[in-house]
C-alpha cells in the first residue's frame, strides 16, 4: 500500500518516493492547447495549486532531468505535448508562507525567496554577466537589494536566462496573493499591493522572453491594477469550465483513493463531509481533508484549518453588516442564497461592499454554487455551504468569538437565563456582548446592529444542542427577530424582538413597543403550534451600548 503524501508538493519527491498520486499531468496539455501567454488559476487553498506547479517545474524545465517522472503518467501517451518537456528555463517561486506581521519583514521574506531562486541558475549565468549585473545579481542572493531592484528581479532574471539560454522561459508563481491576503489582515495592503504590481507587469507584460507564465492563487484581485495592461492574460476560476478537474478530488479519483485503502464502505459519509464543491458544475472534493481522513483510516473531522486565514474570514464577517449577517444566518441553516459574485473584486472591499465579501467566500473556498449564471455580464449564484466540513469550521469560528467575547461562564449564564426567563440575566449578557465585541472587533459604537446580527449567528451556533434558532420568520401576524424553539416540548420557548431607539424615543418607550409587538403580532404562534406551552418575550432597546430589556409571559 502506497505512501500517502500528505504535506508534500514536491512532484519528484512524490513520484520517486511511490507516494499516492491523482494524476494532473494533462493540465499541461490543457495549458499548452490553450495556448494563452500567462494564465491565471485561482483555487481555495489546500486544493493542490504548489503540487500542480512543482510538476509543472519538473516537465517544462530544461535542468531538471525529469523526464522519467513522467513515464507512467497520463500525459505520457501525448508526444505533441511531450515534445515541451524539458526544453525551457523555468523561474519556479511559490508565495505560500509569507503571511507575516509587517511589511518590513514581508519584504525581507520575499527577497529570501527570490534570492534563492536566483542562486539555482548561478552556475549557468554568471559568467555571462557583466560587471554591473554582478552587482544586481549579488545584491539579491545576499539580501541587500533595495525595493526597487526587488521589484525588478523577476524581469531581470528572465531577460538573462532568455539571453544565455536562447530560448524563451516559462514563469510559475504560485500563491501570489497570499502575501496580499497577510498584508490585508495586518494593515499594510497598500504597500504590498503597489510592490506585486511592480514585481508582476515586467516580467509578465509584453515580455519578449517569456514562452508561458502560470500564476495560482485565491483570488484574481484585478481591479488593485496587479495585472493592469496585461493583454496576454487569461483567468479561470472555479466558475469557469476549463481546467475544472485539474485541482481538487473528482469522484472517481475519490472512489479510487478509498479503494485502494479499504475504506469503501466510508464513502456515503466521506460525501457528507468533503463533497459539495462545484467547479463549473464538476463535483470535486478538498484533497487536503480526504488524504488526511485515509491516513487516520476514516475518521471524519474538519481538516481543512488554517488559523490566520480563518481569522481574516470572522473579520470580515464580524464587519458585515445586517443583510449579509442575516444571509449568513440562513447558511447556518443549511439553507440556499442568491448573491451576486465578482471574480475581480478589490479586496479592500470585503468590509463595504456585499459583493466582495460574497466572493471572497465563494472563491476561498466556504461556500460554493449550486447554480450560477450570467446576467448582463454579472455572476449570479445559489450559494451554500458545499459541506458538513466547513460547516463545521463556520461553527467552530462563530463559538470561538462569542467564547472570546462571552467567556464559557457567561455563555453558561445566558443559557441559564433564557431556560428560567430570567429577563434581568439576559439583558446583562446582552449588554456584557455588545461592550466586549465593540471592542473586539473594533466595531463604531453607532453601529450596534453589527453586534446585533454578530449575537443572533451566535445564539444560532451555541445554542443548537438545545434549541432551534429561528432568525426572520412569519408568526402570527407578522416578522419576530428571533425564535428560540426548544428541542425538549416541556421546555422554556423564547421570542425575542430589537429594537433601535428612534429619535425623541426612550429606551423605556422603545423596549415597551418591542414587548407590545410580541404580544399584538402573536408572534407565539408557531411555539404554540409546535406544543409549547411556557413562552416568554423579550423585547430589546438597544441605543449605541445601552441596553434595556422588557418581557412578558406570553
Amino acid at each position: 500500500m502506497k505512501k500517502l503524501p500528505i504535506g508534500i508538493s514536491d512532484f519528484k519527491h512524490i513520484v520517486e518516493g511511490h507516494y499516492w498520486y491523482a494524476d494532473k499531468t494533462l493540465l499541461v496539455r490543457e495549458l499548452l492547447e490553450r495556448g494563452a501567454g500567462v494564465t491565471l488559476l485561482p483555487r481555495p487553498r489546500r486544493f493542490g495549486k504548489t503540487l500542480n506547479l512543482s510538476m509543472l517545474n519538473y516537465f517544462f524545465s530544461s535542468s531538471a532531468q525529469a523526464r522519467h517522472l513522467f513515464d507512467n503518467t497520463a500525459i505520457a501517451s501525448d508526444p505533441t505535448s511531450m515534445a515541451h518537456q524539458g526544453q525551457y528555463p523555468v523561474i519556479f517561486l511559490t508565495f505560500k508562507d509569507v503571511k507575516t506581521a509587517t511589511w518590513p519583514e514581508a519584504l525581507e521574506y520575499i527577497a529570501v525567496l527570490v534570492g534563492r531562486e536566483f542562486a539555482k541558475h548561478e552556475h549557468v549565468i554568471w559568467s555571462y554577466l557583466n560587471a554591473k549585473e554582478q552587482v544586481f545579481y549579488s545584491a539579491i542572493t545576499e539580501c541587500t537589494s533595495t525595493k526597487v531592484q526587488l521589484e525588478a528581479s523577476l524581469m531581470w532574471l528572465s531577460d538573462v536566462l532568455f539571453r544565455v539560454h536562447k530560448k524563451k522561459i516559462v514563469i510559475l508563481l504560485d500563491e501570489y496573493d497570499a502575501p496580499i491576503h497577510a498584508a490585508f489582515h495586518h494593515g499594510y495592503y497598500q504597500e504590498m499591493v503597489g510592490f506585486i504590481r511592480n514585481f508582476l507587469s515586467g516580467a509578465l507584460k509584453d515580455n519578449v522572453a517569456l514562452q508561458l507564465g502560470v500564476l495560482t492563487g485565491i483570488l484574481r484581485t484585478a481591479k488593485e491594477g496587479i495585472f493592469s495592461g496585461l493583454n496576454n492574460l487569461t483567468v479561470h476560476t472555479i466558475v469557469d469550465e476549463p481546467f475544472s478537474t485539474r485541482f481538487g478530488f473528482t469522484e472517481s479519483e475519490v472512489e479510487q483513493l478509498l479503494a485502494d485503502y479499504h475504506l469503501q464502505e466510508k464513502r456515503a459519509e466521506v460525501k457528507e463531509w468533503y463533497n459539495g464543491y462545484r467547479f463549473a458544475g464538476t463535483t470535486i472534493y478538498n484533497p487536503w481533508s480526504l488524504l488526511n481522513c485515509v491516513q487516520n483510516k476514516g475518521s471524519l473531522q474538519p481538516y481543512w484549518a488554517n488559523t490566520s486565514d480563518n481569522a481574516l474570514i470572522m473579520e470580515v464577517i464580524a464587519r458585515a453588516d445586517a443583510t449579509t449577517k442575516h444571509a449568513l444566518e440562513l447558511l447556518m441553516m443549511r439553507q440556499v442564497v442568491y448573491k451576486e459574485v465578482d471574480a475581480s473584486f478589490v479586496f479592500s472591499d470585503v468590509e463595504h461592499h456585499a459583493v466582495a465579501l460574497w466572493s471572497l467566500l465563494l472563491f476561498a473556498g466556504y461556500l460554493t454554487p449550486q447554480t450560477q449564471e450570467v446576467i448582463e455580464g454579472r455572476w449570479k449564484c445559489n450559494l451554500t455551504i458545499p459541506n458538513k466540513e466547513i460547516y463545521v469550521l463556520y461553527k467552530q469560528l462563530i463559538e470561538r468569538s462569542f467564547d472570546q467575547v462571552l467567556s464559557y461562564t457567561g455563555i453558561k449564564q445566558m443559557q441559564y437565563a433564557l431556560a428560567q426567563g430570567d429577563g434581568d440575566l439576559f439583558e446583562e449578557m446582552i449588554q456584557k456582548y455588545l461592550l466586549n465585541s465593540m471592542s473586539m472587533f473594533d466595531l463604531p459604537s453607532d453601529e450596534p446592529e453589527k453586534s446585533y446580527h454578530l449575537f443572533v449567528l451566535g445564539l444560532l451556533v451555541t445554542l443548537s444542542d438545545v434549541y432551534e434558532v429561528i432568525s426572520n420568520r412569519e408568526s402570527g401576524y407578522g416578522r419576530y427577530d428571533i425564535m428560540l424553539v426548544p428541542k425538549d416540548v416541556k421546555k422554556r420557548g423564547i421570542v425575542i424582538e430589537f429594537k433601535r431607539v428612534a429619535k425623541k424615543e426612550s429606551l423605556e418607550q422603545a423596549a415597551e413597543a418591542a414587548v407590545e409587538q410580541i404580544s399584538e403580532k402573536q408572534y407565539a404562534h408557531e411555539l404554540k403550534r409546535r406544543g409549547i406551552s411556557t413562552i416568554t418575550g423579550f423585547g430589546i432597546a438597544f441605543k449605541g451600548k445601552e441596553v434595556l430589556l422588557k418581557q412578558i409571559e406570553l
